[in-house]
């Protein structure tokens, strides 16, 4: 065969194979049999192998790949993938529908039509298209800069590879059936490796794969709901966007369902709540959205959440269990946490096994023993708590339960502080204290450093490399190509992680030491206490300036309280804790202080914010109202200046505010304050 017929040949394979492709994994109604298209298949690979020249990337072949090479390429997205407000009841729902009329002045007897979607509980990913074919497939990640996984998203065979439309960008959910996944974890225990616990986590594993062909072997699947430059096809409304996807050869899932009011939706969450179970795949919720195209362009999006669709979300599942143990935990600051382990249960998707029982004072208010059976719910399908025991289920053998009074880590003694619901180990230097406080120390909120997590630092420990913070920035690549986990390329990435944060603000330091009852916004206050008394940001100046502070002086702070300022005077007073700090500017750390606006509105005032802001992120908020010479403080009270209401009136901090006198302000006062 020549080349021009073998070019010939190989359009018409992939024509035919595209069109098979289609209708077995798209459409769910084969063609031909497995034997007919694996026989097709074949005669591709074999023509393109005597012709590589003729490979394309829309070719079937080519869709499992070779290994990706290092770390996943960012990829900022096009148009941001905001995410939609949860709700949990009908009065929400209704008031949503409400807004919307506001914000679009129509009457409030206006009917708006509704597209209502299942909210598949998989991956959110956006897919590109460049002159026609699948260019990346990037995941969601922040919503603004997500990682590009096209070597194992082109494994799902119900993503098509080459679309009629030269420019596209689709956004959907790649999810795990639920046979697929029952299957996949049976394989891993056969295997001898640890299960998943739920779809949605074995499908974002599998996509972050390096070799595709663990991904192919999967059985992963699509499904799209939305064209994001939907103006470029004329597109009027969210069914045609799904209409229009179906016709272009992408997966879009069949159960969507358009209303003509906001009384519609109710009627398909509840339809949905009770038949959820029949689907071959999780959904935790529905999707709702405005199905008028113009009106969603009008009513934009909040800092966080789009306006015109919010999730309306399963109630929490309920399930009983066994308490089969109860241990402690040692946290960073020596208290110890109760932890009830479990008989395994599913619950809302996942396999729970352990549960937080908060400090003694929890367990007795519960009564919880162990060999309870006990009533476990998650809080919005995330965090698992015990309710309720169920006593008339004892059999006699159960046994009540008390913190110990020796540490289970060191064997230290352990000590309930007075006014203190926790009991705490009394050994600074316990194993379990100083690993929690490691991890606090490079957690995102202190020194947020790269590929330095809890696993890395409990082998640091362990290889007696890291006895102390500052240990951690006299690692050099020697002293880690070594170890497990560690080649010379991992091992140079984390030295530069560490060296580029040597560099940080005050205020961040200061939360990473991990001083007791000093959060964020206290370790902030701290800093800009230090920096409003003129000092400049070195090592020896927030040594001298914190250690000569009295707890009474720190009290005089605006926003600190007796509690706090005893626990600061008492670690900046500890001869260690000023040694540990000597070892911190031996091993390089500078410390910067953020420029502060002179004479603003804001500045020396206390602000506490309530309800979600439309045109900044709480965490937006609370840097502008810092760089305002302002303070953020999470609770009401008499020393509170403003309390920011965004479209909140119910809420307690608003009520608190009304019972102490405290102004109230929107948030366009808000935003005149900043100027």
């Amino acid at each position: 065969m020549t080349k021009i017929e073998a070019e010939k040949r190989i359009k018409k394979l992939k024509d035919q194979l595209q069109e098979i492709d289609h209708a077995y994994y798209v459409l769910d109604r084969p063609l031909v049999s497995d034997a007919v298209r694996d026989s097709l298949k074949d005669e591709l690979e074999a023509l393109e192998k005597q012709f590589p020249e003729l490979i394309t990337s829309d070719s079937p072949t080519q869709r499992v790949g070779g290994k990706a090479l290092g770390r996943f390429q960012k990829y900022t997205h096009a148009v941001p993938k905001y995410s939609f407000d949860d709700m949990f009841s009908f009065e929400e729902i209704e008031e949503f529908d409400a807004k919307v009329k506001r914000f679009l002045d129509l009457p409030s007897t206006t009917d708006l039509e509704y597209i209502c979607e299942l909210k598949i509980d998989g991956l959110n990913m956006s897919f590109l298209y460049n002159d026609g074919l699948l260019d990346k497939a990037v995941t969601r990640g922040d919503g603004f800069v997500g990682e590009v996984v096209t070597h194992t998203v082109k494994t799902i065979g119900s993503l098509p590879l080459k679309v009629d439309i030269k420019e596209l960008e689709v956004g959907g959910e790649v999810y795990m059936p639920r046979k697929s996944f029952e299957k996949m974890n049976k394989e891993q225990e056969k295997r001898g490796e640890q299960p998943f616990a739920n779809p949605r986590n074995a499908a974002a594993g599998t996509v972050r794969q390096m070799d595709p062909k663990v991904a192919a072997s999967r059985d992963l699947d699509i499904f799209i709901w939305t064209i994001y430059n939907y103006q470029d096809l004329n597109l009027k409304t969210q069914e045609e966007i799904l209409l229009r996807a179906g016709e272009l050869g992408f997966k879009v899932n069949t159960n969507h369902k358009k209303y003509k009011s906001i009384k519609g939706v109710m009627e398909y969450f509840e339809y949905w709540q009770k038949n959820r179970a029949k689907l071959a795949y999780d959904i935790d919720g529905i999707v709702f959205k405005i199905n008028n195209l113009a009106y969603q362009e009008k009513l934009g999006r909040t800092a966080k959440h789009v306006r015109w669709a919010a999730a309306y979300k399963f109630p929490a599942e309920q399930v009983t269990t066994v308490v089969e143990g109860i241990e402690v935990q040692v946290g960073r600051t020596g208290a110890l946490t109760p932890v009830a382990h479990l008989r395994p249960v599913a619950l809302a998707g996942s396999i729970v096994k352990r549960a937080t029982l908060h400090n003694q004072d929890e367990i007795d208010r519960l009564d919880v023993r162990i060999g309870d059976t006990v009533v476990l719910q998650k809080a919005g399908d995330i965090i698992p708590d015990i309710v309720e025991v169920l006593p008339k289920l004892r059999t006699g053998k159960e046994k009540k339960y008390k913190i110990p009074e020796t540490c289970p880590i060191c064997g230290s003694a352990v000590e309930r502080r007075a006014g203190e619901a926790a009991h705490y180990c009394t050994n600074s230097n316990c194993f379990a204290r100083q690993s929690e406080g490691l991890a606090h120390f490079v957690s995102r909120q202190a020194f947020n450093i790269d590929g330095l997590g809890p696993s890395i630092l409990n082998q640091l420990q362990q290889e007696d490399l890291v006895k102390d913070p500052a240990d951690i920035f006299l690692l050099k690549e020697e002293d880690l190509t070594p170890l497990e986990r560690f080649a010379e390329k991992s091992a140079q990435n984390l030295v530069q992680a560490i060296d580029d944060a040597k560099k940080i603000e005050l205020g961040r330091f200061i939360y990473a030491l991990g001083i007791r009852h000093v959060g964020e916004e206290t370790a902030l206050l701290l800093a800009k206490n230090f920096q409003e008394a003129g000092h400049k940001a070195t090592n020896l100046n927030v040594k001298k300036y914190f250690s000569k502070l009295s707890a009474e002086e720190l009290k005089g702070i605006a926003g600190i309280g007796q509690v706090v300022a005893e626990s600061v005077a008492e670690w900046f007073a500890n001869e260690k804790n000023l040694q540990l700090l000597d070892k911190f500017e031996a091993n390089g750390i500078n410390f910067v202080l953020p420029k502060i606006k002179a004479g603003t509105k804001l500045a020396g005032k206390i602000v506490v914010l309530t309800g979600e802001l439309e045109s900044l992120s709480r965490e937006e908020a609370k840097e502008k109202i810092r760089l305002a010479g302002g303070s953020v403080s999470s609770s009401v009270s008499t020393k509170t200046d403003y309390v920011v209401a965004a479209g909140e009136s119910a809420s307690s901090k608003y009520a608190k505010a009304k019972e102490l006198g405290v102004k109230i302000i929107d948030e366009k006062e808000f935003l005149k304050l900043l100027e």
